[in-house]
């Protein structure tokens, strides 16, 4: 079947790689790569998750932040202007409470709180009267369907129907080099004090002091957890526990990230992470790839409870006002045209 750049209503977009390989193994068909306009310089992977044409984007090669997820999202929109909503999709660094219990490999869903549509960018406002700082930064929530959506399979997730482990089962049959990528066995989930740093002098936690270790009950299963609230996002890495708390306390999040924020004047977007670090000085790298994959059959999961016929309902994103509506309709015939 040949299908063109307006068959595709679903936009994917990811900042590391091994985040778009995680993406691309949730497909359950790939599609031929379509030509795009020579400004676009993006890199797409074409494919289907329940029926929905899906395309999939990842942020160049060691360049991550809002800046870089806005120029990615604004080109996707140009070349591929039918997309109704965005999901974005990867790891990012939980913030535990008593109220919350997250732990590495469960997985945040950005989800409206108040006067926010799910993500609220921590690093920018404005300063107000008495030295207080007022954040004015919130990603557009994603249109109704996908909320809906989200009713559903939280519903499905109460009564025990979750489908995240056998996707990921079914990812490392389908793809058995992806071994990286499955539940990370022998790396401890351990959660430090937040008035504990790091020591310096070591790179992993092998010799930090295990009496500042937090207790925590064990859980019956190593199946991930979904949680729903606010994510935070912003341009710098949050390595500090005290700075992971203070935010938390004033901001009710539950998860840091750094590319979300860059697509508030973009697209509606549902913010999905796998909880790869808690946002302290202790973060490393040996819960990237496992988050990495909850992440993406979570977002696998909830396609499959949205409505391909309501998508198509729903206006596109630029109809919505959102993005650079008459470049992109301009750019995508061209594409069209050198197929």
């Amino acid at each position: 079947m040949r299908r063109s750049h307006g068959d595709y209503m679903i936009g994917w977009i990811c900042a590391l790689p091994l985040e778009l390989a995680a993406a691309k193994a949730m497909l359950d068909k790939a599609h031929d790569k379509l030509a795009q306009p020579p400004h676009d310089h993006n890199t797409y992977a074409l494919g289907e998750i329940s029926n929905h044409n899906v395309v999939i984007a990842c942020l160049p090669s060691g360049v991550t932040g809002t800046i870089s997820a806005a120029t990615v999202a604004t080109q996707m929109l140009a070349t591929y202007p039918c997309i109704r909503f965005g999901l974005m999709v990867g790891i990012g660094g939980g913030v535990p409470s008593a109220d919350h219990d997250i732990r590495l490999g469960d997985v945040i869903v950005s989800n409206p709180q108040g006067s926010f549509g799910g993500v609220i960018q921590y690093d920018y406002g404005k300063a107000i009267r008495n030295g207080e700082f007022q954040r004015t930064g919130a990603l557009n929530k994603p249109p109704s369907v996908v909320l809906t959506a989200i009713s559903e399979l939280q519903a499905n997730h109460m009564m025990g129907m979750i489908k995240i482990p056998d996707l990921l089962r079914g990812m490392l049959l389908r793809f058995p080099g992806m071994k990286q990528f499955g539940y990370p066995d022998g790396n401890e989930d351990v959660l430090f004090d937040a008035s504990y740093e790091h020591d310096a002098a070591s790179k992993a936690c092998q010799a930090c002091d295990k009496s500042q270790v937090v207790a925590r009950n064990a859980r019956g299963s190593n199946d991930p957890l979904v949680h729903y609230g606010l994510i935070a996002s912003g341009n710098q890495v949050v390595k500090s526990a005290v700075v992971r708390d203070k935010l938390a306390r004033e901001l009710g999040i539950l998860c840091f990230e750094m590319e979300a924020a860059g697509l508030m004047d973009e697209f509606p977007c549902l913010v999905i992470r796998g909880v790869s670090d808690y946002a302290d000085s202790h973060k490393n790298n040996d819960w990237q790839a496992y988050a990495a994959a909850v992440a993406a059959a979570y977002a696998k999961e909830l396609l499959s409870c949205v409505s391909v016929a309501q998508t198509k309902g729903i206006p596109t994103a630029l109809d919505t006002g959102i993005g650079p509506a008459t470049p992109a309709r301009n750019t995508y015939r061209d594409a069209d045209r050198y197929r």
